[in-house]
Order: structure tokens, then C-alpha cells, then sequence
């Protein structure tokens, strides 16, 4: 293979630039030609495509976002666009795809397989909630940056005694809000995994001002269906404590990667380029126990997510206030 594209699709991730930059150098040290691919599968079918160089890529590593810009098709999920942007790729002799992205824009990337693509997908979401991979690229950046704004709220709540819902990202996975409360020492993690009891809530709320906390912090994930500011309300009126409402946003998935996503980043796409190189069928390219993986891309889409029990079990010891 000699011509490949790379492209970047659904929200962004830190860590998407360092593998941009892998896969693009990864790709010329072998004698190929990279192609980037802007705006994700949007700019895939209206030919937004150029040639990469090792220059290109150069002073991106530590930057977060993604320099190829990204976006959401409701274009790409019609068959008759799928052939489209086949046509495109055609029309630029690329022969292969490493698409960055979480579990739609992969699923995007099982298309273009069916077709006759060639696709390495690289896990790239904040949300943790590609199963055949331990972790996913921008994850770890993700939870830091929760993790640091924990800390930062619990010094107001504290001078203001008050308790403090913060609702972080994740759609439907607790993994940001479970790996964020735990090393933050959130007194209460609320995930969509686990039904949420908001007596148990208030219950917690109270005997930590019996024990004399100063305040109390309550991370929810955003697939939690209760609203932030309609749980901060109820905490209030049943406890007494005066309690605010926290939605970050954004902020949790910008700024610079860390060394972790970075090297997951730059390690996965070097595999992808690898596999490439050698005419693979397609893969989802992972890690597990330490180690770079490949799967089967439509294996890989099909693991189930299985609730990491035995973490929010030590949470929920960790958390307990007003035990003996």
C-alpha cells in the first residue's frame, strides 16, 4: 500500500494530534504518501483532502484538538453517501483509512470496509467506552483535567460550606466520572451504570456535616438523566446545606495531552501505518495489559462494555462518611 489518508471524526481528543503526527511520519519513513483528510467524513465526501508532509506535522504533539479539524456526518450514515466518499478515495488513489474517532465515526469506518477500505480505527474519545481497549485516546487528559477542577471547586465549597454537583462528560459511560471521583475523593459518584437513590445522596450530604466536613462533592455523569442543577436544588431543600450546580463542559476535553495519551496516541498510530503498509484487512488498533492490540474493526465494535464493579465498589468504601 502507498497512498493512505488519515482522518479525524466526532468530538475531539487530546492526543489526536500526536497520532496524527505518528501516522504521518510513521507513513513517509516507509515511502508512502499521507493524505489528511479534513473535517472527519464530512470532508471526506466533499474532497477536503491534501498531501501531508514531515513538516506538516511538526510542533502539534503536545497540542490538543486536532489539527485536520473534525465534525459529525448525517451524511456518511446514508449508504448512497458511503459510495460516495468510496468514489473520492478512488479518485485520489488512497487505498486505506486510519480514522480517529469514538465508536460512530469506527462504526463509519466498518462502511468504508464493506466496501473494499481498508480501515485501522484508533480509539479517540474522552468517553472510555470502546470495550476491546483498556483505555482510549484523550482519556487519561480527560480525567486530569476533571480531577484538577475538583480540586479548585472543593477550595469555594469549603469557604463557603456548601455541596457541589459537577457534572462531567461521558454520554453513557461512568468511566470519566467513576476514575475522576475516585482519585478526587468525591464523596458521592453518581454513573448511568447504577441506578442513582437520592435519599442515599442527602443521606451522605448530612452525615458529613454531622462529622464536620466542609463541604461535599457530587460528581454525575452527564448520562445520568437527573438534571445538575435540579439535583443541586433537591440536595438543598432536603440537607439545609446550600448547594450549586458545576457543568464544565468542554473545558474537560481541551489542553495539552499527557505523556500517556500521547504515547498511546503515537504507539497506535505507528501500529496502524504498520498494518497498512502490510495490506492488513481492517482493525481496531487497542492496548491491553500494556501492550498494542489489533482486532478484527467489526469484532471490536461488537465487544460489550463490561462496568468496572470492582472500581466503584472501592469507591463507595472510600466515599462513606460518619462510619465508625
Amino acid at each position: 500500500m502507498k497512498k493512505i489518508g488519515i482522518l479525524t471524526s466526532g468530538g475531539d481528543a487530546p492526543g489526536m494530534n500526536a497520532a496524527i503526527r505518528a501516522a504521518v511520519r510513521s507513513g513517509i519513513d516507509r515511502g508512502m504518501e499521507v493524505y489528511g483528510i479534513r473535517r472527519g467524513y464530512e470532508g471526506l465526501l466533499d474532497g477536503e483532502i491534501e498531501k501531508m508532509t514531515w513538516q506538516s506535522v511538526g510542533d502539534i504533539l503536545q497540542r490538543g484538538g486536532t489539527i485536520l479539524r473534525t465534525a459529525r456526518s448525517k451524511r456518511f450514515m446514508e449508504a448512497k453517501w458511503v459510495d460516495h466518499g468510496v468514489r473520492i478515495l478512488e479518485t485520489f488513489g488512497i487505498e486505506g483509512v486510519i480514522v480517529i474517532g469514538g465508536d460512530g465515526s469506527l462504526a463509519g469506518g466498518l462502511e468504508l470496509s464493506k466496501r473494499g477500505i481498508p480501515v485501522m480505527g484508533l480509539p479517540g474519545t474522552i468517553d472510555n467506552d470502546l470495550a476491546y481497549t483498556e483505555y482510549t485516546i484523550g482519556f487519561d487528559t480527560a480525567v486530569n483535567n476533571v480531577l484538577e477542577m475538583i480540586s479548585k471547586i472543593r477550595d469555594t465549597s469549603s469557604s463557603h460550606e456548601r455541596a457541589t454537583v459537577i457534572e462531567v462528560m461521558g454520554r453513557d459511560c461512568g468511566d470519566l466520572a467513576l476514575y475522576a471521583g475516585l482519585s478526587g475523593g468525591a464523596d458521592v459518584i453518581l454513573i448511568p451504570e447504577v441506578e442513582v437513590d437520592m435519599n442515599e445522596v442527602c443521606r451522605r450530604v448530612i452525615r458529613g456535616q454531622n462529622t464536620g466536613k466542609a463541604q461535599s462533592i457530587i460528581i454525575k455523569a452527564e448520562g445520568v438523566k437527573m438534571d445538575a442543577t435540579e439535583m443541586a436544588r433537591f440536595v438543598e431543600e432536603t440537607t439545609g446545606r446550600e448547594a450549586r450546580a458545576v457543568v464544565p463542559g468542554y473545558i474537560q476535553r481541551g489542553g495539552n495531552p499527557t505523556e500517556k495519551d500521547r504515547r498511546l496516541a503515537s504507539m497506535s498510530a505507528a501500529k496502524a501505518v504498520e498494518l497498512l503498509y502490510n495490506d492488513s484487512s481492517s482493525k481496531a488498533i487497542g492496548i491491553q495489559n500494556g501492550k498494542i492490540t489489533a482486532i478484527d474493526l467489526a469484532e471490536a465494535l461488537s465487544v460489550p462494555r463490561e462496568f468496572k464493579k470492582e472500581v466503584y465498589d472501592l469507591t463507595e468504601i472510600l466515599s462513606k462518611a460518619g462510619r465508625d
